[in-house]
């Protein structure tokens, strides 16, 4: 399928002057909440999501999702894989499974993100699982930004890549865009002033 249009059809590839969580700017910016706010344009992409996982032969029990950002999402591949869906949430030194939560010692737990960057906060949920016992058999996302090198995907891993090179990444298709420093920011230079789109801002 093809992802890109996916995002533009839900006006959910943005086009402007973006400040990241990283600090840097960019002129390009993927919102996956505008995509995965229609139930079915999400169903669409989950099954993708997991055709390619059952595809690669993937055993998996449950699927993790950092919160906020990675629930929809997780929920969703959850449903699509026919499996059950947990997610992490942030405390000061990494993240840790709470409401009631559990996770059996040797369970097969794939980490769901709706964007992979540089991978940080999926990592960070994977620690949480594996100190309880879990096993990440695998990370997904809808879109994976270039840093990390999914299955199936053109780009090879970046120095900034956090996720284990041990560990499968699959997501529907990579997503590069230019990023620059505030100090050498093409559209900074020309008088404009950075929004941060996410969650945090």
């Amino acid at each position: 399928m093809n992802v890109e249009q996916a995002y533009k059809d839900a006006n959910a590839l943005l086009e402007g002057h973006f400040l990241l969580a990283s600090g840097n700017h960019s002129n390009r910016y993927l919102q996956s909440a505008k995509v995965l706010e229609n139930p079915k344009k999400a169903s669409l992409l989950t099954d993708a999501l997991a055709s390619m996982i059952n595809n690669a032969g993937i055993e998996v029990d449950t699927v993790c999702a950092p919160a906020l950002g990675g629930v929809l999402a997780g929920y969703e591949l959850a449903r699509s894989l026919n499996v059950r869906s947990i997610f992490v949430e942030k405390k000061e030194s990494g993240m840790e499974l709470r409401r009631g939560f559990e996770v059996a010692k040797g369970e097969k737990i794939i980490i769901c993100e709706d964007i992979i960057t540089t991978g940080g906060s999926a990592l960070k949920a994977a620690q949480a699982i594996e100190a309880l016992g879990g096993k990440v058999v695998a990370f997904a996302s809808l879109a994976n930004r270039g840093f990390c090198q999914r299955v199936g995907g053109n780009d090879t891993a970046k120095s900034e890549c956090a996720l284990p090179g041990n560990v499968p990444l699959f997501a529907l298709d990579d997503f590069t865009f230019e990023m620059f420093t505030p100090d050498a920011c093409p559209m900074c230079k020309e008088g404009g002033t950075a929004i941060k789109p996410g969650s945090k801002g």
